[in-house]
């Protein structure tokens, strides 16, 4: 490992913006890895547009520190640069450097969807997607945090078996909510009676463990996803009959399911 600055414009920008918050950092590199450091037991690997990788060498990567006690988060070149505040606000997440609210001072209601969609623009990585159901948790009348749920699904599992998609769960950039995604999970289940509820967990950015704490296992592993990205940066699943233009991809998902 050597120590070092990059070049990068955007790696530079990333380093001031951290520093800014208070949050100590240092570049090195392990190989062709470039990475940044935030913490003992965070690292984020920056990964740039113009790349030769494939998704197992990033899966191998994050593996090898997971064994070491050490989070490894893909930062891709153009999540920064389009939603720059969304990945400081999640980074001061996982260092807990948020303002923390308890999850019983918080009120639960359902929301709109226009409401929803600009929450989860300004406070969500991956923003707003269809959903059917939407709630929120308000502390005195603000929204700090809300999920999006599926419609329910008949499965031929056991007679009336139904099962449902928790889509997105965000909180209010700042903020954590201890205890928010459990009572917003159990506002839904005594409201709409799933017998299991599912949901995945970015592997660039987490390996579920706030879902195992609520009791969810996990139950599959998903297969990297390729994109195109639009003028925007905005991304696009890739369709076989599109051309191939950038290196972007993912490492995944992780399936998980909750039983009632």
């Amino acid at each position: 490992m050597n120590n070092l600055t990059f070049d990068d414009n955007w790696h530079h920008q990333l380093s001031l913006a951290i520093a800014d918050h208070k949050i100590g950092c240092f570049f090195f590199t392990e190989g062709r890895f470039q990475l940044l450091r935030i913490d003992h037991h965070v690292i984020l690997h920056l990964v740039c547009l113009k790349n030769n990788f494939i998704p197992q060498d990033l899966i191998d990567l994050q593996e090898r520190y997971y064994r070491q006690g050490i989070r490894l988060i893909h930062l891709w070149e153009d999540l920064w640069l389009s939603k720059p505040d969304q990945v400081l606000s999640r980074i001061k997440s996982l260092l807990g450097r948020n303002t923390r609210i308890h999850g019983r001072k918080t009120k639960i209601a359902k929301i709109t969807k226009p409401v929803a969609d600009s929450f989860l623009a300004e406070n969500h990585l991956q923003g707003a997607v269809t959903s059917r159901y939407k709630i929120g948790l308000f502390e005195r009348d603000q929204l700090v945090a809300l999920a999006t749920f599926s419609a329910l699904r008949k499965m031929n599992y056991t007679e009336n078996y139904k099962s449902a998609e928790l889509i997105r769960f965000a909180v209010k950039a700042g903020y954590s909510i201890t205890g928010g995604l459990s009572k917003l999970i159990s506002f839904f289940a005594a409201t709409y009676q799933p017998t299991d509820l599912m949901t995945y967990a970015d592997r660039d950015w987490s390996a579920g463990e706030a879902y195992i704490k609520l009791g969810f296992r996990q139950t599959a592993i998903l297969e990297p996803r390729i994109y195109n990205l639009d003028e925007n940066l905005n991304r696009r699943l890739k369709k076989d009959e599109q051309t191939f233009v950038q290196n972007v991809f993912n490492t995944g998902s992780l399936k998980y399911i909750l039983q009632f």
